[in-house]
């Protein structure tokens, strides 16, 4: 599931139910606050964000429900792999993801987790809730787009 790009990013995990479920208006990166155990983890791809979801505390950002399997060598230092996690951010864009969530219909997710130098990194959308009737259009597009691929294929190939 780990793949390499070329501009030194390890991608670990992906959320690839969030771009179906969401129209993704704009992303961030963030780091976030893990114990030693929990990296060695994130490392070897062990994160899972499926039905993950972040959230405001007051005037700080976390992620919820991010599964984080335990660390099999990590025995007492494990902690919970559901627990929230502190997402790192700069005030300004704290104060701003907190106003865009004020706004109606908005939420922020997470979209996957990458290590950059490194360190472990998360990038979050501000998010628009799909209707069902736009996931279907998009399915229907993608659809298409596939098959007039194929098509250009095989007249390539002919």
């Amino acid at each position: 599931m780990t793949e390499k790009k070329e501009s030194g990013l390890k991608v670990v995990a992906t959320n690839s139910k969030a771009r179906h479920d969401y129209f993704i208006l704009e992303s961030h990166e963030a780091g976030i606050v893990l114990s030693g155990t929990e990296v060695k983890s994130v490392r070897q791809g062990r994160i899972n964000l499926r039905d993950s979801y972040c959230q405001m505390h007051g005037s700080e950002l976390f992620i919820m429900s991010a599964h984080i399997s335990p660390y099999e060598q990590g025995n007492r230092y494990n902690l919970d792999p559901l627990r929230d996690r502190k997402l790192l951010l700069h005030r300004r864009e704290i104060n701003k993801l907190a106003g865009k969530t004020a706004e109606r219909g908005l939420t922020i997710v997470p979209l996957r987790v990458y290590l950059k130098n490194n360190r472990v990194k998360i990038e979050i959308g501000i998010a628009k809730g799909k209707r069902t009737y736009d996931k279907r259009e998009t399915i229907k597009r993608r659809d298409e787009e596939r098959e007039i691929r194929g098509r250009l294929k095989n007249r390539l190939g002919d």
